[in-house]
């Protein structure tokens, strides 16, 4: 493999965080961090999120109002600010603010992601399809935000909408289902792959 190819290798692992459980700091509260904080939100409407900007918009103030879980701080970010996160985002149009935390938080136990600015990410933002409790993450290793959103699209559209009976009666078979390891997981292939296939689920 040549370096370039190397460079075209998605090598992220893909994880799922339960937003509720930890809490997220949004450094800005313009464009970007409505943004960043609408992508949290979707996720998890429960998500413990804390916003640190010296102006919010509207929409943003809008979006978060009387949601207990999200705390507004409207002042410049400060170094205590990162106590107690495990997760931070910046989402303001200081780069030198973004260097500046970034550098801070090397060697603490914090994942940091700075929107349009993939070198200081340690991790990305990807697209999301969710239907029910089936989700689905794309990431482009942080080069075309654009093409993730369009799959996400594609996505939605092909899934069905009766994706979570689907979820709920494979779990009532395999809650059921008797026999050794391998006899379930040939059994619960052969049952979902018909599923899938069959004309209903796909909505055709």
């Amino acid at each position: 493999m040549t370096a370039t190819d190397q460079h075209l290798e998605n090598n992220l692992f893909p994880i799922f965080v339960k937003l509720r459980e930890i809490e997220t700091l949004v450094v800005g509260g313009g464009n970007v961090g409505l943004e960043k904080v609408e992508a949290l939100l979707k996720n998890d409407p429960l998500a413990q999120i804390t916003i640190v900007a010296p102006w919010i918009k509207p929409e943003l103030a809008t979006l978060v109002r009387d949601k207990a879980s999200i705390k507004i701080l409207q002042r410049t970010f400060d170094w205590p600010d990162l106590n107690h996160k495990k997760m931070v985002i910046l989402a303001t149009d200081d780069r030198e603010l973004h260097v500046r935390i970034k550098e801070q938080t090397q060697g603490m136990p914090l994942l940091v992601n700075v929107a349009d600015t993939p070198d200081l990410c340690d991790f990305y933002l990807g697209s999301t399809v969710k239907k029910g409790a089936l989700k689905v993450g794309i990431s482009t290793n942080g080069q075309s935000p654009t093409l993730a959103k369009r799959i996400r699209e594609l996505l939605e559209d092909v899934l069905p909408d009766d994706v979570p009976s689907l979820l709920k009666n494979l779990k009532s078979i395999r809650d059921r289902l008797k026999g050794d390891f391998e006899y379930k997981v040939n059994t619960l292939n052969n049952i979902t792959t018909k599923l899938l296939e069959d004309e209903h689920s796909f909505g055709k």
